[in-house]
């Protein structure tokens, strides 16, 4: 186990709703910068905080929504302060990203803060899909703040646009996902490029093997990991649905919950980049305000849809796992999978855009029975049942595609009904109106 003795949980905190960020170690300037929304530290910012502050390598794990970034970002822009680095002409700090999206985010809370510094400190944000030359205009005005995906970054240093033998400080931020195939190679050779002396900071909502393998090997200068919940876990405020349909009457009954509930915002998950410009059209069809967003769109176009999903232009956004990672959306009441993602942490990382910052949200999914393999995969992850209901308008008449004798072809539904509901339930199945669209649990 990583840094066996010096894991450090939440519940070792004394009175932490007493705890304020003055406590934690931030000066006077900061916490006035800080949003007015923003009255205490949350959890993951208690913990990370006075260990960064004190310039110690780390581990932060929390769910997602619990105010990760400004947990790193705060203490980082302190110390660029109190070493009066941010007069200097060089990049200090480099917090790397997996995708486009979360680093314009993770830029504009940061900037949210230092715009009310009396002291400037510039953040640029080095991503693909952005005009070349105007991202060079930009560092000609040596900016102290890198926030970055790898693939651009590293194409820059190639080009010997940008120097990365000042950095100080290194955040891995979604730090499982930038461990998958793709991402770490080009990670691994912008740390060469890196000193070796330097604070490097891991934060993620999900702890796979391979990163705590590799926090083992990355951090070195009285290194420490930090839980600020339950490693894996799901939000507390989130209400799970899970429901078994059949595979061919997904986008049917992803259209009658919509149209049933009216929710003023739904952030629908699907794995492939097809199968969301064909559900997009479905559901345009069904007269829905709707939009696709995922890899293969225009950067300019990515970044206007989900601007329009945020200010409610778009009702409906079907999205891949491209908003999976750290993608905010205040107060997104509903997200839908209408399929399970592969990977069983993603699962998490997808159904966290809702409930974040303490609100409550609803997270369904639906499934199908060549499914049961990742849900069981879910299960282990997450530690819950998430048991299997059934949709009264869409009776299952797909067969498990094999037998278990543990329950999991056939999903565990719950409650299994009593033999007098059988003549009952038929007569739901034949209601066709959307206010006769109920769950059966």
């Amino acid at each position: 186990m990583f840094l066996s003795g010096v894991v450090m949980t939440f519940p070792e905190l004394s009175s932490p709703e007493s705890l304020t960020f003055t406590e934690l170690g931030l000066n006077s300037a900061l916490i006035k910068a800080l949003p007015a929304t923003l009255q205490c530290p949350t959890r993951v910012q208690q913990l990370a905080i006075p260990a960064i502050l004190a310039g110690r390598d780390l581990l932060a794990l929390a769910q997602t929504g619990s105010g990760k970034t400004l947990a790193f970002g705060l203490p980082l822009l302190q110390q660029l302060q109190s070493a009066k680095k941010a007069l200097t002409h060089r990049a200090q700090a480099l917090i790397l990203v997996p995708t486009r999206e979360l680093a314009l985010q993770v830029t504009q809370a940061l900037q949210a803060v230092t715009s009310a510094l009396p002291s400037a400190i510039k953040i640029q944000t080095l991503c693909g899909g952005v005009d070349l030359e105007s991202q060079l205009i930009e560092l000609a005005g040596r900016p102290q703040v890198l926030v970055a995906t790898p693939g651009r970054l590293l194409d820059l240093c190639k080009q010997s646009h940008v120097d990365l033998d000042s950095i100080k400080h290194l955040v891995l931020d979604e730090a499982d996902r930038l461990l998958e195939m793709g991402f770490w190679p080009d990670v691994q050779k912008l740390m060469a490029l890196m000193p070796k002396l330097k604070q490097t900071l891991l934060f993620s909502a999900t702890l796979p093997e391979a990163l705590d393998s590799l926090a083992s090997k990355l951090l070195i200068n009285d290194p420490l990991r930090v839980e600020a919940h339950k490693v894996n876990s799901v939000v507390a405020e989130i209400d799970e649905r899970l429901y078994l349909v059949n595979k061919g009457s997904k986008a049917q009954a992803l259209i009658a919950l919509l149209k049933q509930y009216q929710w003023p915002q739904v952030l629908v998950f699907i794995s492939a980049r097809d199968d969301a410009d064909a559900v997009a059209k479905r559901l345009a069809k069904a007269g829905m305000k709707v939009a696709a967003l995922h890899g293969e769109k225009d950067q300019s176009v990515r970044s206007q849809t989900l601007a329009d999903f945020k200010a409610h232009r778009i009702q409906v956004l079907v999205a891949t796992d491209l908003m999976a990672r750290g993608i905010h959306v205040d107060a997104l009441p509903v997200v839908i999978n209408l399929d399970l993602p592969m990977s069983a942490p993603v699962y998490v990382h997808r159904i966290g855009r809702t409930a974040r910052a303490g609100a409550k949200g609803l997270a369904i999914s639906l499934v199908c029975h060549g499914e049961m393999t990742t849900l069981t995969a879910i299960r282990t992850l997450t530690a819950r049942e998430l048991p299997l209901a059934l949709l009264a308008e869409f009776p299952v008449t797909d067969k498990p595609s094999e037998k278990t004798t543990d329950g999991a072809a056939e999903g565990k539904l719950e409650p299994k009904r009593a033999p007098r509901d059988k003549q009952a339930n038929r007569r739901s199945m034949n209601k066709r109106s959307a206010k006769d669209f109920n769950a059966k649990r």
